[in-house]
């Protein structure tokens, strides 16, 4: 795959990493350091499984979202942000700054459209990723929550370019010998508990944990602490959540309630999107109590639609995900805005705003939105894009494709000045001269952006599935 970095290239940059030596130009965070002028830090949270509908300011009539939507008023709220509908390809474009189609990542690995599980674009050490790139600006770095990439102890994750990690652990990412001692989420023992008595990994170490511990809170204490320790140079505190992901258990704040609402959907998902939100809460308040919320940007995003509602499909129902930037003294207060985004211009934006040069070895499909946040510009993306497998979803300001493939043309929506699904009006077959023109339009914008060319008749299920689907998103924009 030309857009990955083949085992040579990652070792001449690791062998620079541990000399000190860059990959990039000597000039961003380093020389703004030196010259007087501390570089923000990025605290960058992903939460899972959550569309943006979710949160109350994007509209939802039941959700408490306090914290989040006082970063959103204070902030920069997009209304039309794009993930993938599914959470691998998009762990991999965030990080990457590129679409699929570059970062050979479409899929899982085995499922449809998606790579064979030795192919080398699985291995994120074959990828240059925003926290390398800020490690070598001089920034420390550090993820917490849920990887599911690449890595095997004892370079898991630091090999990626994280100083330091607090991460669920699969069975898989135990070091060798070990044995989780905790809670299992499966009868079966195959999956360790994400939440209450979670499998914990930290730093290559296996961390016993307690019946009472709960893992959302252990990854946020962990990233405190970093930030604490780390409060006098620039860091990157990366959060990809576990909230709100299944299985839905009480979380803190309802587990000791005698109510037995809280153990039924949607209220136990309801509780799960409430203590998302007061983590987040948590977190700004670390940064009030250092000092440091000023000079700190916050990025709160999700990885697909909702589990249960959009996410898998190649729709915007299942693309769309709360974008949130939030930083006082760098980023401008518009609120909600009409600007559009995707996850692939999360780094171009970090290395702007840290003075740090894009990898020019590679495409890179995400646009910076620093001018834009920063509020120097009102212009941000013409388009925006996502996938899965073999299905696109593009997206203008008026116009979205749904569901194309390069064997199956999919739904074209007139959505005039909607953002969220209501009236849109499908214009598939129409013959109209502003239809054929936005349809000219975006042939020549995806074939730019490739798909995997895969026989429809061959999955049933699929078209089953996608046959639900229609008739779900249709009672929606009723």
């Amino acid at each position: 795959m030309a857009s990955s970095m083949d085992r040579r290239h990652f070792l001449t940059l690791a062998a620079g990493c541990a000399a000190g030596m860059s990959p990039w130009p000597a000039s961003g965070a380093r020389a703004q350091a030196a010259g007087g002028r501390r570089p923000p830090n990025f605290l960058v949270i992903m939460a899972d499984d959550i569309g943006a509908k979710e949160l109350s300011c994007y509209g939802h009539a039941t959700h408490r979202t306090p914290h989040l939507d006082g970063l959103a008023r204070d902030g920069v709220q997009f209304q039309t942000c794009y993930a993938t509908p599914i959470c691998h390809p998009t762990r991999l474009m965030i990080m990457t700054g590129q679409y699929g189609c570059h970062n050979g990542v479409y899929n899982f690995a085995g499922r449809r459209g998606g790579p064979d599980p030795n192919d080398p674009v699985e291995d994120m050490t074959n990828h240059v990723n925003f926290a390398q790139i800020l490690k070598q600006q001089g920034y420390a770095t550090a993820l917490a929550g849920k990887w599911q990439l690449s890595g095997k102890v004892p370079t898991l994750i630091h090999e990626c370019g994280f100083d330091d990690y607090c991460f669920w652990a699969y069975k898989h990412n135990l070091p060798e010998g070990v044995e989780h001692t905790g809670a299992w989420e499966s009868p079966d023992k195959n999956k360790p508990s994400r939440y209450w008595h979670p499998s914990i990994m930290k730093n290559g170490e296996y961390v016993p944990t307690k019946p009472d511990d709960y893992g959302p809170d252990l990854y946020a204490d962990f990233l405190i602490d970093f930030m604490g320790r780390n409060k006098d140079r620039p860091f990157l505190a990366y959060y990809p959540m576990c909230l709100t992901h299944g299985p839905h258990v009480r979380t803190p704040d309802t587990k000791a309630l005698e109510d037995p609402k809280y153990d039924k959907p949607p209220r136990v998902y309801q509780g799960a999107v409430e203590y998302m939100d007061k983590i987040v809460g948590r977190l700004a308040a670390a940064l009030d109590a250092l000092g440091l919320r000023e000079n700190t940007i916050i990025l709160f995003t999700g990885d697909n639609g909702t589990g249960g509602d959009g996410k898998g499909d190649p729709t915007e129902l299942g693309a769309r995900v709360p974008m949130i930037v939030n930083a006082p003294g760098i980023v401008k207060a518009r609120g909600a805005t009409d600007a559009l985004t995707d996850l692939s211009d999360v780094l171009p934006t970090l290395c702007a705003f840290a003075g740090a040069p894009s990898p020019a070895d590679r495409p890179i499909d995400g646009r910076s939105l620093a001018p834009f946040l920063r509020g120097e510009t009102d212009a941000a993306r013409d388009w925006i894009f996502s996938y899965i497998a073999d299905r696109r979803i593009l997206r203008t300001s008026r116009w979205l494709l749904e569901d194309n493939s390069p064997l199956h043309y999919g739904r074209l929506y007139d959505c005039g000045d909607s953002r969220d699904g209501s009236g849109y009006r499908e214009v598939t077959v129409a013959g109209t001269p502003e239809v054929l023109t936005i349809k000219e339009q975006f042939d020549a914008i995806l074939g730019k952006l490739p798909a995997p060319h895969i026989p429809e008749e061959g999955h049933p299920a699929a078209q089953k599935k996608a046959a639900r689907n229609d008739r779900g998103r249709e009672r929606k924009r009723r």
